[in-house]
């Protein structure tokens, strides 16, 4: 038999779905909130809300969403408080950094994660006293799953069932030899 008919026998192609693209993105963006009173000092800031969809632009995912600021902050030379809340829109482009070039078909599912939800890095006054200025990172990492081909090796000789281990899992009093029975500390009736 010649060596190119040895290997057709011994690997198959098999076609099934992978990750065939993979990219990650992080992000920090600068906000500006007008809030409706000249503000004194900065006494909070979160973000609430985040929403976002991922999707597919050739070589890269795009990853739209938003998420609301909220600043709480004291006016009136710190008399009174208030909270601010403002809705940011968001476009991030993920580039994939790895991608198979070999995938088939046109249908591909695109997995997006937020690896670091939208979060205040700072909030701060603006120099000139009237707004507030908040820092805030995102991260995110997209999959593209589609269909791909992968070789396997074909053992010609089949499974061998005499050879293969069979697990068990049993303990034996043996195990419990090497056991500290001062393990536990503490009072067990506390």
């Amino acid at each position: 038999m010649s060596r190119r008919v040895e290997q057709e026998l011994t690997y198959r192609e098999i076609i099934t779905k992978a990750v065939c693209g993979k990219g990650r993105k992080f992000s920090q963006e600068t906000h500006t909130i007008a809030p409706t009173h000249r503000p004194t000092s900065i006494l909070g800031c979160w973000i609430i809300n985040h929403s976002y969809k991922p999707n597919r632009k050739e070589d890269c995912v795009e990853v739209e969403g938003s998420y609301d600021v909220n600043v709480w902050y004291s006016y009136n030379d710190n008399t009174r408080t208030e909270v601010v809340t403002e809705t940011i829109s968001f476009k991030d482009t993920v580039v994939l950094s790895v991608r198979d070039k070999h995938a088939m078909g046109k249908h591909f599912e695109v997995y997006c994660r937020a690896l670091q939800e939208p979060n205040t890095l700072e909030a701060a006054i603006s120099p000139n006293g009237n707004k507030v200025i908040v820092q805030v990172e995102r991260e995110f990492v997209c999959e593209i799953i589609g269909e791909t081909k992968v070789c396997v090796y074909v053992n010609p000789d089949g499974f061998d069932d005499e050879n293969t281990r069979d697990w068990e899992y049993d303990v034996d009093d043996e195990d419990f030899n090497d056991l500290d029975p001062n393990f536990l500390v503490g009072d067990l009736e506390e």
